[in-house]
């Protein structure tokens, strides 16, 4: 994985970053990415998506949505360093993923690699006499259909990418009766593929049609993109992993046990991969992608076998060191659609350094493995509601009416207590301001 930054190799190791201002860290980020004060403005909310822009967008726009965009910070990524943007409302998150590539990266940070970016165009027939025998005859003409296929975006073909094959499926029961689903198989590049496939499908369903002799339903896109996966790895030292608690081996094999429970066992593993795509769908948001196509596929691919299960993988090596590993379906994009129209996904880009799809993939990848381990790392020692609900103190605090300084002091109260509601912190604000 190679990013676009110029300049000397930077660290990401950037110490008390949370603890700044925020001028403070914005600054910081802004000379990672050479921002210039219009991109600080749009991270401010001083500019940024209009509403004249997002009418443009989607249908009934009455405004815009503002959610909170932050930086995880440590993450080394195939010897590289990286800047992670995070689009993301809920607590916890960042704070525990920036952790997480601290731990990894002092095991040598994360290895990754991707698939070729080919998204899968599926093309429903029914009406046919046999769908075995209309298999064959699509089978024999898949060069004239991948040479169509080819007509749709010559630019694309140009770039490196286009058909690259055909797969049959023939479905001789459904609720529908007999079908035969045609696969188109599509390198997409930089793109999130779902416009160039599904202009494809439309493209080829007539000749298709007239092939098999049936008649042509659906023509759209799979999201589960199974051709086009990302995979992360990282070891995480077991020393590392030492708490006041517990030393770091007993950490390590607490970690494992978790895991194997959201392998084992499909309720745990909706929670578990859900902390998996707390990080995913965050850089996708930031980023200007489509994180419900991500999640389908993620989770499509967990049950893959017919059981639902975890996405990851942890383990211990033959030093005792945590292992662990991600691979699923990324399929996302650097050009179109809402990553180039909306401002901040720019500079979200330009603060991750790369334009290339799977680069984006990549860090992606490495951004579930550090999330989950985040999460299974504070369930299998102090619990997952100490530092989550710290930082959802401060949410509370704000819902009472604190600001400024009153924030943080109604927060800590709040955490001393052991009582974190909004009422609390109406009572602790009021006796504040009586003080």
């Amino acid at each position: 994985m190679t990013t676009t930054h110029p300049g000397p190799q930077r660290s990401s190791r950037l110490a008390g970053f949370y603890k700044q201002p925020l001028a403070d860290r914005l600054a910081a980020v802004a000379q990672w990415a050479n921002l210039s004060p219009d991109d600080r403005a749009v991270l401010l909310g001083d500019a940024g998506l209009t509403p004249e822009q997002a009418d443009h967008m989607i249908e009934n726009v009455i405004g815009v949505y503002a959610l909170p965009f932050g930086v995880a910070t440590n993450f080394q990524i195939n010897g590289e360093d990286v800047l992670v943007p995070m689009v993301v409302e809920e607590p916890s998150i960042v704070a525990g993923v920036s952790y997480a590539a601290r731990l990894a990266r002092g095991g040598g940070g994360f290895t990754t690699s991707a698939d070729e970016p080919v998204m899968i165009g599926q093309i429903q027939v029914l009406d046919v006499d046999n769908v075995y025998a209309a298999a064959g005859r699509v089978w024999e003409a898949r060069a004239r259909l991948l040479e169509e296929a080819n007509c749709c975006d010559r630019v694309l073909v140009e770039l490196g990418g286009g058909a690259r094959g055909i797969e049959l499926r023939p479905l001789p029961e459904t609720p529908a009766g007999p079908m035969l689903i045609v696969h188109l198989l599509f390198d997409v590049r930089d793109a999130m593929g779902a416009n160039a496939i599904n202009t494809t499908a439309e493209r080829l369903a007539p000749m298709i049609a007239e092939i098999t002799g049936g008649r042509v339903n659906l023509r759209i896109l799979s999201n589960l993109a199974d051709r086009r996966k990302a995979r992360a790895e990282c070891t995480i030292p077991a020393a590392a992993l030492s708490t006041d608690a517990a030393d770091g081996p007993a950490v390590a094999r607490a970690i494992v046990e978790a895991a194997a429970f959201a392998v084992a066992d499909p309720y745990r593993a909706a929670t578990h991969n859900k902390g998996v795509m707390n990080g995913m769908d965050a850089v996708a948001i930031a980023t200007g992608n489509d994180w419900r196509a991500l999640e389908a596929g993620a989770h499509a691919w967990a049950a893959r076998s017919g059981q639902y299960t975890s996405l990851t993988e942890w383990t211990l090596d033959a030093r005792g060191d945590l292992h662990g590993q991600l691979e699923l379906p990324v399929a996302v994009g650097t050009i179109g659609g809402a990553t180039r129209v909306h401002p901040a996904a720019q500079i979200a880009l330009r603060i991750l350094g790369t334009r290339s799809a799977s680069q984006l993939a990549q860090i992606m990848a490495a951004v579930g493995l550090a999330q989950n381990l985040a999460a299974i790392r504070a369930l299998a020692t102090e619990g997952i509601q100490r530092g989550h609900m710290s930082l959802h103190a401060r949410q509370m605090a704000v819902a009472a009416g604190a600001s400024g300084d009153a924030v943080t002091i109604v927060a800590e109260r709040m955490v001393e207590d052991g009582i974190i509601t909004t009422q609390h912190a109406a009572e602790i604000l009021d006796a504040l301001r009586r003080e």
